[in-house]
């Protein structure tokens, strides 16, 4: 019986992937549009849940609206390019190429270049990859491609790990995370506090043009982000997080949810920066406690019993207090002293 069934809620909560319809014209998402370009289109092999597909999605169908089409998409290799090119298939419906591990950003220099040398300028570049692309093996392109100041975007789907080939730790990878290469052993279990990168801010240490933060948790917030990257010219960045079943011990239908709390929790800030300063942040709408963001992974499960209250207290102080500088940092607390 119908009364029986669970009833069916909607929420409006900022991508409005319900409710289009309800919305005015200029406010619908690129993915509401019955004319998008469908970018990253099925039949790829990604993880059932998989958040960079998702942020692809969205991300280069926004940038293919804001440029009419005219976009050159280059990708370095990872798990985005792994699952959505298997020789001789492809997932892109974009002029897309493929550079190695380490050049994405170099090769979409070139690409720039070589379009502003034959007078077709007004066809624009987006470079992206993975943290291992980004933030590791590909930091030196990318750093050489900000202070240049290249018209290039440059976006990195974040999954905090090298996923595609046995999940290993990346400088992406939080403090006591597990992975493959920081094993839950020990007297500090998990991967070391204190190394890897925040990307997003040595970016704006650059003082390029655009820099921002987003999650597959708010779409259109990550639209509405690339559309304002691509009006602008000179060196952009956006960092997306992408949370990665897989890597993360999740369950597939968690991705959203997770990538909500890591941005509710103050784990990871959401917020845009131009020529290096802060002009705009994402506050909280319920600040959270991080044990709730980090008790659903199973990267983080010796922090916790089997009844899931938590026997590392130290740990988890740990990584608060990471999340309350970030919180006091990009003032997502708009009332909280600072």
């Amino acid at each position: 019986m119908l009364s029986e069934r669970t009833p069916v809620r909607f929420y409006q909560v900022g991508s409005f992937a319900v409710g289009n319809r309800l919305v005015e014209l200029e406010r619908r998402s690129a993915q509401s549009d019955p004319r998008r370009a469908n970018s990253l289109s099925s039949g790829h092999r990604a993880c059932a849940g998989c958040g960079e597909a998702l942020g692809a999605r969205y991300a280069l169908d926004a940038a293919m609206r804001a440029t009419r089409g005219q976009l050159i998409c280059v990708n370095s290799t990872g798990c985005l390019e792994v699952f959505s090119t298997p020789y001789p298939e492809t997932s892109w419906r974009v002029a897309w190429l493929h550079s190695l591990f380490a050049n994405a950003a170099s090769v979409a220099t070139g690409v720039a270049a070589g379009l502003r040398a034959t007078g077709r300028d007004v066809v624009r570049v987006v470079a992206q990859g993975g943290d291992g692309g980004t933030a590791d093996i590909g930091f030196g392109a990318l750093s050489g491609m900000f202070e240049r100041n290249d018209d290039v975007l440059f976006i990195c789907y974040d999954n905090q790990g090298y996923m595609n080939t046995g999940v290993q730790r990346s400088s992406t990878t939080p403090g006591a995370a597990r992975t493959a290469t920081t094993q839950a052993v020990g007297p500090q279990p998990g991967n070391a506090f204190g190394q890897g990168k925040d990307v997003a801010r040595l970016a704006m240490a650059h003082e390029i043009p655009y820099v921002a933060t987003a999650t597959v948790a708010d779409l259109f917030d990550l639209e509405s982000k690339v559309e304002r990257a691509m009006s602008l010219h000179g060196a952009r960045y956006l960092h997306v997080l992408v949370p990665c079943p897989l890597g993360w011990g999740t369950l597939s239908k968690d991705t959203i949810a997770l990538a909500r709390l890591a941005h509710e929790t103050g784990i990871f800030p959401v917020f845009e920066a131009e020529y290096g300063e802060v002009t705009s942040s994402v506050p909280l709408r319920h600040r959270t406690a991080v044990e709730e963001y980090l008790r659903p992974q199973k990267r983080f499960a010796h922090l916790f019993d089997k009844s899931g209250a938590v026997t590392s207290p130290d740990v988890v102080a740990r990584i608060q207090a990471l999340a309350d500088r970030n919180i006091r940092r990009y003032s997502l607390v708009p009332d909280e002293d600072q």
